[in-house]
């Protein structure tokens, strides 16, 4: 403890920020990303991009899910489930899918999708392995190279580094509305504090908000007791009665009929009313213990439990579905997942997340800097002399240098790996990933044998090319470019392609910005010698006055 609580506060939120704040750069540049992970795996599968995108039309629901069902019998036999997936807003192409039954000593079986071109019965069965978006979205909880279990814990304690790290900010700034509408320009350390408390303060709920319900969505691994004692550590019941329309039914072995989806549709609809379906599960195919699953589109309802009707196949019959009505302890816990993944935004309101995530990465990555040049300017007696900066000063700037520049040129790589690994490699998608990290390293290597401004420009002028070909490369090898995803209204390619120029442009600012400080820093020196004649002449002239 310090001799004051300000002061107490101060240090502990200098520490815990710092501790885990390369880690929190990285989770909330991946989960700002997730926000758009849906039009990025569409961006990584080059072969959908032409005649395969359409809209939902409830008109064609029943000719969908029938072509489905024909063309899963005829092609997916012996397969655990069969999945037919509609169109939706963000996932705009129909596709029909089945994963096949697990080989001895596997969890799961392959899964398999093929996806249907735009009024046509022909099907695109070759599309590149990619995991697109989901490796960020997975990345931003999971971590990658580490067990399941071990990354989500490492992650929670860093979201609780991260509340603390916000709520001792909120303590320690005294005028945090005046400093909301305070920034000073070319300031130096000073500028990196205004911009620290602008991107901290604008978006303040949200980053409040997306910490605690980061926390909750994890909840039951860092708290299990409560299902321990109340379920004996029956998890399976606990999900049953979470949602009793996701516990799947195992097969009887005893074959059965299997009846017509679309013959259900009228009693789907008498629940449900006009609201868009978005997939349509069989499970167990002509077994007797068969499910038609029909899950509810819930599009921008502030929700994010996956709603379900479950039909026996052999009969018919409505066997469970999920309730329409929770509880009010459901519903708080629903509505902050919801609030946590965004899947109800609307684009403009999803758009406004994205940028609060921005906002987020500036917050911690200006508090970074800042650091960085509050240590360089404690040693600068000790640099004067000749003597090497230390330990800690080198490994806090190769990191900024590491995360802060080599983030946005690591994506960039990892989505030319996409377009450069060849479609039938194996392992082509870990590939990606592999690429994503392979990048990370060679830049921490370049950052740990040099961290001047010039292995900034370097680095953030490799992101700024990269991100600025990524449109050129789409078009290149999906034969359609930005101006044809415009004409054809196709809204989520040309968001990704709008944002990597974006992108590229602000890496090119931030370049220019680097070398103005520098030549800021070499000014004073210069003017200062061309000051000191000029002093010399003003005391000879004073003295040849008092003399006269």
């Amino acid at each position: 403890m310090k001799d004051t609580f300000f002061r107490t506060m101060t240090w502990l939120h200098t520490w815990v920020g710092l501790l885990v704040c390369w880690l929190l750069l990285l989770v909330f540049f991946a989960g700002t990303l997730s926000y758009y992970r849906h039009e990025m795996n569409l961006w990584v599968k080059p072969e959908l991009h032409s005649g395969t995108l359409q809209n939902y039309q409830a008109s064609e629901l029943e000719k969908q899910i029938s072509t489905g069902q024909n063309y899963l019998n005829a092609h997916a036999q012996g397969a655990r489930d069969w999945r037919i997936n509609l169109p939706t807003e963000r996932k705009p192409y129909l596709s029909f899918g089945w994963q096949s039954q697990p080989a001895k000593g596997e969890r799961r079986g392959q899964f398999v999708e093929h996806i249907s071109k735009t009024n046509s019965s022909e099907m695109i069965t070759d599309v590149r392995e990619s995991k697109g978006g989901h490796f960020f979205y997975r990345l931003h909880f999971n971590l990658h190279y580490l067990p399941t279990i071990a990354g989500r814990w490492v992650i929670g304690s860093c979201s609780m580094f991260m509340l603390l790290a916000l709520i001792s900010g909120i303590v320690i700034h005294k005028r945090i509305f005046k400093d909301l509408f305070s920034f000073r320009r070319n300031k130096g350390s000073r500028s990196w504090l205004d911009g620290h408390n602008v991107s901290s303060v604008i978006a303040l709920p949200y980053h409040l908000m997306i910490t605690y319900t980061g926390l909750m969505t994890l909840m039951f691994i860092y708290m299990p007791w409560g299902v321990e004692t109340n379920y004996d550590g029956d998890n399976r019941a606990f999900r049953s009665d979470l949602n009793p329309a996701r516990i799947q039914t195992k097969a009887s072995g005893t074959k059965a009929k299997l009846i017509d989806a679309t013959s259900l549709l009228p009693k789907v609809k008498s629940y449900w009313g006009e609201a868009p379906i978005k997939q349509v599960v069989i499970s167990n195919p002509y077994d007797a213990n068969s499910r038609i699953s029909f899950y509810r589109h819930n599009k921008q309802d502030l929700t994010d439990k996956r709603t379900q009707m479950v039909f026996s196949g052999a009969t018919g019959e409505l066997v469970v579905m999920t309730p329409l009505e929770k509880t009010a302890t459901h519903a708080t816990y629903d509505t902050m997942i919801s609030l946590h993944t965004a899947r109800f935004a609307e684009p403009i309101l999803r758009a406004l997340f994205f940028f609060c995530g921005l906002l987020g990465c500036a917050m911690i990555t200006t508090g970074a800097l800042l650091w960085a040049i509050k240590i360089r300017q404690s040693q600068q007696k000790q640099l004067a002399k000749g003597l090497k900066e230390s330990l800690g000063l080198r490994l806090v700037e190769g990191l900024n240098l590491t995360f802060i520049a080599g983030l946005p040129l690591a994506t960039a790589i990892f989505f030319y790996a996409n377009r450069l690994i060849p479609a039938g490699a194996n392992n082509r998608s870990d590939w990606e990933v592999h690429s994503f990290f392979i990048t990370l390293v060679v830049v921490a290597a370049i950052a740990w044998k040099n961290r001047s401004l010039a292995s900034w420009r370097v680095v953030l002028g490799l992101g700024a090319i990269s991100f600025l070909g990524l449109p050129i490369l789409n078009a290149l090898t999906s034969g359609v470019s930005l101006f044809d995803n415009i004409i054809d209204q196709q809204w989520g390619l040309v968001g990704f392609d709008s944002l990597c120029i974006v992108t590229g442009v602000t890496l090119l600012f931030a370049i220019s910005r680097t070398v103005l400080f520098e030549r800021k820093k070499q000014r004073p020196s210069t003017a200062r010698k061309n000051a000191k004649p000029t002093r010399d002449k003003q005391v000879v002239a004073l003295n040849a006055t008092k003399g006269a």
